[in-house]
């Protein structure tokens, strides 16, 4: 079978396994307060430029956008987010179970916009609607768009005039920060939000993202949020481990280059077979149309996922390449379709 579903279902680099390998004897304290977790913040602090920022282990994606919007909010408040964004579509509620209400825009490529959050400021005017507080972005987004300094700039001083915060959701940030058409630098994502995730789950770790706050308003008792939330790891120094090793010789951006490279191999190889694509992408994320009747044959020996369109006999599929998928995996799945 060839594996393109997704670009976390292989274990980790080789790498990264040594690390634990070779601390696996070592006693550490534990829940993140280890000086593997210390080292892994530090070396983090000094890769995106901010050295007084506060830096949390979570386990998942999932857990760590539930504890920090629950932390940026109170109960009154809301998140505004794109209509594709994780937490609305992936996280069946994590967010709103815990009582703060997300408020949908509607987007194409996954991007929200100063205008979007303009008119929610708008709609919600009184204390009869809940209050948009924060706003919530992915880089890379669900459908494989990035954002461009000016947008993520736009959208931040939109915030600012709002007294709102923006939130990072970075589970896929290797790929959005390596890819071809990026115009942002590290140190732009720490002085352009309030806080910020560094995926390792989906770039090459066995598990693991590494919440980056940037505002102080919220580093006093985040630890206490994040026990009742269920993010805090007894053995957390096993993601300071692998965080330490990740930013090593610049392993993270490596990795995320490698997905970036061999989903444009395939993409350009699809387009030269003269199939064509439901929407653009920058990254490892990538959306061709096939005919229906094909699709059941690839599913034969490809892994895949499928996509919500559809147009004149034919269907999209989601194909997705990570940090192991090799050009030979590419090469087969072309030669396939």
């Amino acid at each position: 079978m060839i594996f393109l579903k997704n670009d976390y279902s292989k274990g980790a680099h080789e790498s990264i396994l040594k690390a634990l390998e070779r601390t696996n004897d070592e006693y550490n304290d534990g829940y993140g307060v280890d000086v593997h977790c210390e080292r892994a913040a530090e070396i983090i602090r000094n890769e995106f430029a901010c050295p007084g920022a506060d830096v949390h282990f979570m386990p998942g994606g999932t857990v760590t956008n539930v504890t920090t919007l629950a932390s940026f909010l109170r109960p009154h408040q809301a998140v505004v987010a794109p209509e594709t964004g994780h937490i609305c579509v992936h996280e069946t509620g994590g967010v709103e179970a815990t009582g703060h209400k997300i408020i949908h825009v509607a987007s194409a490529d996954g991007k929200i916009r100063p205008e979007d959050i303009e008119y929610q400021i708008r709609f919600h005017e009184d204390e009869h609607y809940v209050q948009p507080k924060a706003v919530y972005i992915s880089d890379a987004t669900e459908t494989g768009r990035i954002y461009t300094k000016d947008e993520l700039k736009a959208l931040k001083e939109t915030c600012e005039k709002h007294d709102m915060y923006l939130y990072m959701d970075g589970a896929r940030l290797a790929v959005a920060l390596t890819a071809e058409k990026n115009d942002l630098a590290k140190e732009d994502i720490a002085g352009l939000t309030d806080a910020f995730y560094i995926g390792g789950t989906k770039n090459g770790i066995l598990f693991g993202e590494a919440l980056v706050l940037v505002n102080d308003g919220f580093k006093d008792d985040f630890r206490f949020i994040l026990k009742q939330k269920c993010g805090m790891m007894a053995k957390g120094w096993l993601m300071g481990v692998q965080f330490c090793q990740l930013f090593t010789d610049d392993l993270y951006w490596e990795l995320g280059a490698r997905a970036n490279r061999t989903a444009r191999m395939l993409e350009k190889g699809i387009r030269e077979k003269g199939y064509t694509f439901c929407q653009d992408s920058d990254t490892n994320l990538l959306f061709p149309m096939f005919p229906d009747e094909m699709i059941p044959k690839l599913r034969e020996k490809v892994m895949f996922e499928d996509w919500p369109y559809s147009k004149d006999g034919y269907s999209a599929i989601r194909l997705v390449t990570s940090f192991a998928t090799e050009p030979e995996e590419v090469e087969g799945f072309l030669k396939m379709i």
